[in-house]
């Protein structure tokens, strides 16, 4: 998943960044709104996690050119201000969800998580495809019952594939959704997580390579 962390408190931002990808998303940071806009301009993110009050461009004139654009991101206003007035008003800017601060981190992931879900075509929130089950809130993967170990990466990525639905995906894509823009494209790792992640989950192989195009499960 790839999220857009917008938040002009720099501490928390960075913060609220470092805990999600500890989660296994792919995270980049805006620290206004002007920034914020021009990282939409060219990336597609999952979710956006919103605060209201932001310098350079307010945080409820993103949420409505993010409208306008008729952007599929999804939406999750941050605020000071958790009144029932100040909540109708950031939901009918546009945002998806709305969370008042100070928060409970784990409330927010998921709420990330479950409009990440609402981002692409609904699948179950388990995922279950060759004899693989891979459980994306518990953060659990196994094979024909056998509890698989993945680091956060290998588990990103087999959630992608998996997502995909026997769709082949491509390593553009993959980095896209399991790394964050800071990442080299001509990298090797997307080759090198692959190759892990195949040893771990064992025979027979399910991750087929489709030379210059992509992978596919």
């Amino acid at each position: 998943m790839r999220v857009l962390v917008v938040e002009d408190e720099r501490v928390l931002a960075d913060a609220i960044a470092t805990g999600l990808r500890r989660e296994a998303m792919a995270v980049d940071v805006a620290y206004d709104g002007a920034a914020a806009l021009e990282k939409t301009g060219y990336i597609d993110y999952d979710v956006i996690v919103l605060d209201r009050d932001l310098p350079k461009v307010h945080g409820d004139e993103v949420a409505r050119r993010l409208v306008a654009e008729r952007s599929a991101s999804r939406i999750i206003m941050l605020t000071a201000a958790g009144d029932v007035d100040a909540k109708v008003e950031g939901l009918e800017l546009g945002a998806d969800d709305y969370l008042a601060k100070p928060f409970v981190f784990m409330e927010l992931v998921a709420r990330v998580r479950a409009l990440g879900r609402r981002s692409a075509p609904a699948l179950p929130p388990v995922l279950e495809r060759a004899g693989i089950r891979l459980d994306p809130g518990k953060r659990q993967v196994a094979r024909d019952g056998a509890e698989i170990h993945l680091t956060k990466k290998e588990f990103a990525v087999l959630e992608e594939l998996m997502r995909a639905e026997g769709a082949v995906v491509s390593q553009e894509d993959l980095l896209d959704k399991a790394w964050d823009e800071n990442i080299d494209p001509f990298t090797n790792v997307v080759r090198v997580t692959m190759m892990t992640l195949r040893k771990k989950l064992g025979d027979p192989p399910v991750i087929e390579t489709v030379p210059g195009v992509g992978y596919r499960l």
